[in-house]
């Protein structure tokens, strides 16, 4: 007489045979850097916002005698680094919970990938190109 095992008699529950799976162990690690983000953008919010306030109505001349302070312009790119970041991770996990198709999940999140680091880089070189008068 055999005895035959089957995966559907087993004794682990559930639960323990989902731990250590799933995701691909980052999803805190994203969750946290999120809030970090979030904070930061918190924190700069009210400077960035008095930037843009007094840049209203001026030429180009104007902008960079404001943003010419090393001050603003870190500020400005601090403001940039945090959103276009925050905006990176957020984008990634509702690509990651609702695009099924891994290859089309896979070619938006490297879409993604290339248009926050073109976004980045744009705004940082504006403000840079800015504040140097150039």
């Amino acid at each position: 007489m055999s005895v035959e095992t089957s995966k559907s008699s087993s004794v682990r529950t559930p639960l323990s045979r989902v731990r250590g799976l799933g995701s691909a162990h980052h999803g805190t690690s994203d969750f946290f850097r999120q809030r970090i983000t979030a904070i930061a953008m918190v924190l700069l919010f009210v400077p960035v916002i008095i930037v843009i306030l007094s840049l209203l109505g001026r030429n180009q001349a104007g902008a960079a005698q404001i943003l010419g302070s090393p001050l603003i312009a870190i500020i400005m790119i601090l403001f940039i680094i945090a959103s276009v970041w925050h905006m990176k991770i957020g984008m990634q996990v509702v690509l990651e919970d609702y695009v099924t198709d891994e290859k089309t999940k896979l070619a938006a999140i490297i879409a993604n990938n290339f248009f926050s680091a073109a976004v980045g880089l744009a705004s940082i070189y504006a403000i840079i190109k800015l504040s140097s008068g150039v």
